[in-house]
């Protein structure tokens, strides 16, 4: 097998799990994430709304950690991704260093990925008060948990080295 072919296979497989990641994070947000039943009704949030609810009730500090770590930190991460790949299917020569620095710094982040996946599973576990309240995980957080997992899986296959050998002659 050719240079050339392992790494359109090495880059491929990147590529298609950040874009099944991409399209899982469109219900991961529009889906509700947690459902709290109690004598008092029903509620349904999704990730932007369960930010929006946190923040009217004056604990923004919670809410931009739980922005930061659900909205930004993954769309980063899918955007960072997508351009590593581009870059070397690309051929790019300029600029290696500063997108290995960029590898590594998803990489990074992608240890705490889980850790908002991880919340609302101990809260859907923790708060069950029969006849008060119930906290459910709703299906928004399978999505989400399925975008961690992807981005996860997109970061280990992608391969660093192809950043300082593409673009080079592959004769």
């Amino acid at each position: 097998m050719s240079a050339h072919a392992s790494m359109d296979r090495r880059s491929s497989r990147t590529l298609a799990l950040v874009v099944a990641a991409g399209i899982l994070y469109i219900p991961a947000n529009l889906l509700p994430v947690l459902e709290t039943s109690s004598a008092f009704g029903a509620e349904r949030d999704t990730i932007m709304s369960g930010v929006a609810n946190l923040w009217q009730i004056g604990a923004w500090p919670l809410a931009l950690v739980i922005l930061t770590a659900s909205i930004v930190i993954p769309v980063a991460k899918l955007l960072a991704l997508t351009f590593l790949v581009l870059s070397i299917r690309l051929g790019w020569q300029r600029g290696r260093l500063q997108r290995a620095r960029l590898f590594r710094l998803v990489e990074r982040i992608g240890r705490w990925s889980m850790v908002d996946v991880f919340v609302a599973a101990l809260l859907g576990k923790l708060v069950r008060f029969p006849g008060i309240a119930i906290v459910t995980l709703g299906p928004g957080a399978l999505a989400f948990a399925s975008v961690v997992v992807l981005t996860l899986l997109a970061t280990h296959a992608f391969d660093p080295r192809l950043i300082w050998t593409s673009g080079r002659s592959q004769s």
